[in-house]
């Protein structure tokens, strides 16, 4: 009898050894795991963490949410006008960089520019003798669009001559009797680029096609 009670507590403990230390997994007879190694690799930098006091994660509820940068709207932009030459370059360089429906090339007008003009001058310093009369007489006056017409001034531009003449006649009553009527830019036609909503990565884009304005600059829709 006491051997078979020596022999059953030898068989428990080995059994119990057994169990502990996993050999009769395969069994399904396992202590239950208390770690989770699988966990532990899968943390990011754990050294980062840091503890904070109740008062300061008051501080940090209180705090307010930085609100988001606002983004520019997109604006309607314009350019031109363009000859056929340059309304072909320009089409080949917009259809490779920006998104189809995003431009359009249409036919506009630039109408004639008539001005009441004062000129030519001599040389520099007599025109800067005219502008300074001019100030002296209250009359306004604004740099020529053709450099062909300098040095020289112009006292208003108009979209008729008849409007022009109408200046002229007003600027005489004042003292001016030297300025002419004068057609300082003839009516052109040509290809308008319209964008009409640009937004930041378009107008990055239209950078790059700045070799193909020639030279005409982006501005505002009319």
């Amino acid at each position: 009898m006491l051997r078979l009670l020596v022999l059953a507590l030898l068989l428990a403990n080995a059994g119990y050894f057994a169990w502990t230390h996993g050999m009769l997994a395969d069994y399904g007879y396992a202590p239950a795991v208390q770690a989770e190694p699988q966990r532990m690799a899968q943390q990011i930098r754990p050294e980062a963490m840091q503890l904070i006091t109740a008062a300061e994660a008051r501080q940090l509820e209180n705090e307010p949410t930085p609100a988001p940068t606002p983004q520019p709207a997109p604006e309607c932009l314009q350019a031109g006008l363009f000859n056929p030459e340059q309304s072909t370059a320009l089409r080949a360089g917009l259809e490779s960089s920006l998104p189809i429906g995003s431009w359009t090339l249409e036919s506009g007008v630039e109408p004639a520019r008539w001005i009441v003009y004062m000129g030519k001058y001599s040389s520099e310093d007599a025109l800067a003798k005219k502008r300074s009369e001019l100030r002296g007489m209250g009359v306004s006056f604004e740099a020529l669009v053709n450099p062909a017409l300098g040095p020289g001034l112009s006292l208003g531009h108009y979209t008729s001559q008849a409007e022009a003449e109408r200046e002229l006649a007003k600027v005489a009553t004042r003292g001016v009797r030297t300025a002419k009527v004068t057609l300082e830019r003839p009516e052109t036609r040509g290809q308008l680029l319209r964008v009409p909503a640009a937004d930041a990565a378009i107008k990055a884009r239209l950078e790059a096609l700045k070799p193909q304005l020639a030279g005409k600059a982006f501005q505002a829709c009319n």
